[in-house]
């Protein structure tokens, strides 16, 4: 049986073909990748789908990337569990680890934080998606804007509708602050 395609197989990216070309040449690509084990206790739960366009520039490459996936979240509110949709914007250069023609290793101490490629002339976006990912986590998410949440009595949820608590007992030392209150209340 063969292996499913994990998510690293399918945001790596053969880009030799494209270095080879003069600047300004471009590719895009359609991105369907699996759901990717994530950090922190993040769970995703679609895959990452979306665009990518390769740009060649005097240097490597300029990546663009727009994906879309979503998380398992809580709502804060009322505690439902839901898919938070997250949006993946990539606006990075690569830049090569190898020289292409003469195959020598390039020196790549001077740009050390920069993407690149590995020594396959591939390009590897799996760490830099996981990363956007968790940097997109939202401090409170919303099953939906208007969310009431819980009832601060019950506990109950809401928004499943209207429902009526029994009078508290009034602890009788309090009666009498009972007829303060306007008959409306």
């Amino acid at each position: 049986m063969p292996n499913k395609p994990s998510a690293a197989d399918a945001l790596t990216f053969n880009v030799a073909g494209l270095l080879a070309e003069p600047a300004g040449s471009i590719r895009e690509i359609d991105v369907l990748a699996p759901p990717m084990e994530l950090e922190w206790e993040l769970v995703q739960t679609s895959p990452v789908r979306g665009s990518l366009k390769l740009t060649r520039t005097n240097r490597g490459l300029l990546v663009q990337a727009r994906l879309s996936t979503s998380i398992g979240q809580s709502c804060a509110r009322c505690l439902r569990d839901i898919d938070y949709p997250v949006d993946v914007e990539l606006d990075e250069e690569a830049l090569p680890t190898i020289d292409l023609m003469s195959g020598l290793p390039l020196d790549t101490s001077a740009e050390p934080d920069v993407l690149r490629l590995n020594d396959h002339h591939e390009l590897e976006l799996e760490g830099e998606v996981r990363d956007a990912i968790a940097l997109a986590e939202p401090i409170a998410p919303l099953c939906r804007p208007d969310c009431p949440g819980l009832c601060t009595v019950c506990g109950g949820e809401l928004a499943s509708g209207p429902h009526d608590h029994p009078e508290e007992d009034i602890d009788p030392r309090l009666e009498g602050l009972k007829r303060l209150r306007p008959p409306d209340a």
